[in-house]
């Protein structure tokens, strides 16, 4: 009886044991499907993209205008300031070094400002195009059956790539 029971325990371990090691191999029998996508490629390429740039340009046309005269300014201020220099009074070169700095702070706290803003816009654009892309992706991933599209790879394959039929499908959404 002892026998008996000893080599139905080893038995049941040994068909436990086939079990487990037959599951992985069930589970994988149902192939999952993998999708990659560039979103730099759509932040860049797409007709979206592009209209969204021109519309920046456009937008900050007049500010990038003035930031240039300003620099224009500053830069022929110091020239004069340092052109002038060795003939100034104390009190003028004091006075004019102080303009001229005073120049350069405005000139950046401006040029800050134009950036902050025209990253705040550009981010605002792009989350737009984010926003319709996403759209577009959760579609063709339900129509083409991924189980899951990946945006940051260190590398994949151009098999598993769909960034060209996103791009065409916002082009044509657009």
């Amino acid at each position: 009886m002892k026998t008996l029971s000893a080599n139905l325990s080893k038995t049941l371990a040994v068909l436990a044991l086939g079990c487990c090691a037959w599951a992985p191999v069930q589970a994988q029998t149902s192939v999952s499907r993998i999708a990659w996508l560039s979103p730099e490629r759509i932040y860049n390429e797409s007709k979206l993209a592009k209209l969204a740039g021109e519309k920046l340009q456009e937008e900050f046309k007049s500010r990038e205008k003035a930031m240039n005269d300003m620099a224009m300014r500053l830069k022929a201020a110091s020239e004069k300031l340092e052109k002038d220099m060795p003939a100034l009074a104390e009190t003028d070169r004091v006075k004019r070094q102080r303009d001229v700095f005073e120049l350069d702070k405005e000139y950046q706290r401006r040029q800050r400002e134009f950036r902050e803003d025209l990253n705040q816009r550009t981010n605002e654009e792009r989350q737009a195009i984010s926003e319709k892309a996403t759209k577009i992706i959760k579609q063709m991933a339900t129509v083409e059956g991924f189980d899951i599209v990946l945006q940051d790879a260190v590398w994949a394959s151009p098999r598993i790539d769909i960034t060209d039929k996103v791009l065409a499908a916002l082009d044509k959404d657009k």
